[in-house]
């Protein structure tokens, strides 16, 4: 068996909180500066950054470091490279989904899913098709089928990858990551439905900035609204069992998110990396 690639699904194993930043913009020097960090990983901003898929292949190449390679005897890289797509869950662009992941992304993050058509489609958009016979047949794949360039950044061969290249925990040796970003009152209201009906979902991102959009309180994170809003996201989660994440992460803040029982936290992206190390601290991981 081969050790789990990806980071951030080994943390949320292991029952640790995994620790995650942006990328954006989705640059060369962006992906160097936090290739040596320590976080579990890192979400290629491209839903309000341009996308440009030869940018995003140039990201996660510079991610890699030949040091940490020989030190962890592996190739996988040690923050791991998820990427943001631009389209809504509405739009259902499976293509976009296909094109990250065939240049060896782990994951996906879909904004804005707000019912249970539009997280299957998440979920299905990154899986293979195959037989209606096979087990966890459901959400059926309709990723495109072409490894090469994947199983390369994988440093795996193309049928390892296959046998990989699944959603967890669906698929429990599976290394994609689906993240759907709930962001809307229609999305919090059809989540529980979505957690039941929709297996494959690894994290829940609360969209605050969006959700306090529609509450009709922009970017007032501390409006009551926006908190209990907040709050239904996350205990939903906790009921289904689902990871639930938190965005915009600092250091004064990261206390509560981990005692309100956020299990993925997504630092401001910053060099001085305060958020990360007070995380690291407070989860004793220093």
């Amino acid at each position: 068996m081969f050790p789990r690639l990806n980071g951030i699904i080994g943390a949320l194993e292991q029952g640790q909180v995994a620790m995650t930043t942006f990328v954006s913009p989705p640059t060369v020097d962006n992906a160097i500066a936090v290739s040596g960090a320590a976080y579990d990983g890192v979400i290629f901003e491209s839903e309000h950054s341009p996308y440009d898929i030869k940018e995003l292949r140039d990201g996660l190449q510079y991610l890699l470091n030949r040091r940490q390679i020989v030190d962890r005897a592996t190739l996988a890289p040690a923050v791991t490279p998820l990427i943001r797509v631009p389209t809504n869950g509405g739009e259902m662009n499976q293509w976009l989904a296909k094109q990250v992941l065939d240049i060896g992304a782990y994951g996906v993050v879909w904004p804005r899913v707000s019912t249970v058509d539009e997280a299957y489609n998440a979920v299905a958009a990154c899986r293979y098709p195959r037989p209606a016979s096979a087990p966890a047949y459901e959400p059926a794949g309709l990723r495109g089928d072409y490894p090469a360039n994947a199983a390369r950044y994988w440093g795996l061969t193309q049928q390892e990858y296959y046998a990989r290249a699944d959603v967890w925990p669906l698929a429990a040796n599976g290394e994609i990551l689906v993240i759907i970003m709930c962001e809307d009152v229609a999305g919090i209201d059809n989540l529980p439905r979505i957690l039941k009906e929709v297996p494959g979902i690894g994290v829940v991102l609360s969209g605050e900035g969006d959700l306090s959009q529609n509450l009709g309180y922009p970017r007032q994170s501390d409006h009551p609204a926006v908190v209990e809003a907040m709050g239904a996201i996350l205990a939903i989660c906790k009921e289904h069992g689902v990871a639930c994440g938190r965005p915009r992460v600092d250091a004064q803040n990261v206390r509560r998110a981990l005692d309100d029982g956020y299990r993925f936290l997504m630092a401001s992206p910053t060099r001085s990396f305060a958020a990360l190390d007070a995380c690291r601290k407070a989860t004793g991981r220093a």
